[in-house]
């Protein structure tokens, strides 16, 4: 991971005066992610996270993700605060590239999360789909459908303590069944070498998540299945052939046969 795109004084400058920016103390890069530059811009109106997008993204992405950030934050769920251009754009654009700023978030991210930190993931997202539906409950095959985060991968999600303190990257949000965006936090968070989850890490998420909204009948019985795509899909990306199979079916397993869910009991709708 590294800085791929210098940016000149003169950038600096055309950044600041798009976002009105004063005293502009100092312009840190930030080796993070593998398809942006990041800037920590330190100002007279707090710091700043600017990004420089490589290749991939376009304004309506942006002005998207921007929207969902602005729902979210008017919730009161921790993620960064979109700054506009003072023409109320959500896209720049300095040294050749397409850019974006959004607040500071503090917290750091975790490989390993504890039970504890599994359990406020899983509060945040429910709180993150009940937000985004907005009170419209729509359903596809009888599995309620709405907007998802997209990629809640654990560098999208930084903590304090046990708490999640923000969450980042909204740039894949988009429409689904809400229960495909649990199977894939339960694969990428509670996942042990051999492919079956860790059961107080699954089950502390689950029990977040129902602690905000409770899974009905039809996403219990679909779970399963969803966790088994989703683990062989993620094995499938990392190129781990050779295992996909079996470490796909103890994903399975793993909720099939009870070890991660059953204890509470879900709504009827």
């Amino acid at each position: 991971m590294a800085v791929f795109t210098e940016i000149s004084d003169e950038d600096r400058n055309s950044i600041a005066a798009a976002y009105g920016m004063t005293s502009l103390s100092s312009v840190i890069g930030i080796a993070d992610g593998d398809r942006e530059t990041t800037y920590l811009f330190r100002t007279a109106e707090g710091e700043l996270i600017v990004t420089l997008f490589e290749n991939g993204a376009e304004p309506l992405d942006l002005e998207r993700a921007f929207a969902t950030m602005e729902t979210l934050n008017n919730s009161g769920i921790p993620c960064p605060k979109p700054t506009r251009t003072i023409d109320g754009d959500a896209t720049f654009r300095a040294a050749g590239r397409l850019g974006a700023v959004v607040s500071f978030v503090s917290g750091s991210s975790t490989n390993d999360p504890t039970p504890g930190k599994c359990k406020s993931l899983g509060s945040l997202m429910a709180r993150i789909h009940m937000t985004l539906q907005g009170g419209k409950k729509r359903s596809l095959n009888e599995l309620p459908a709405g907007p998802l985060h997209g990629a809640l991968i654990p560098s999208n999600v930084f903590f304090l303590g046990d708490d999640v303190s923000g969450v980042i990257n909204f740039r894949l949000r988009h429409d689904d069944v809400l229960i495909s965006e649990i199977a894939d936090v339960l694969v990428g968070w509670a996942s042990l070498p051999s492919g079956a989850l860790e059961e107080q890490k699954a089950r502390a998420i689950l029990a977040g998540y129902e602690s905000v909204r409770l899974l009905t009948e039809a996403e219990t019985a679909a779970l399963p299945a969803f966790v088994l795509a989703s683990a062989a899909s993620r094995y499938a990306r990392a190129n781990d052939k050779t295992y996909l199979l079996d470490a796909a079916i103890r994903a399975f397993e793993s909720v099939r046969f009870g070890a991660v869910v059953g204890k509470t009991e879900p709504s009827p709708a």
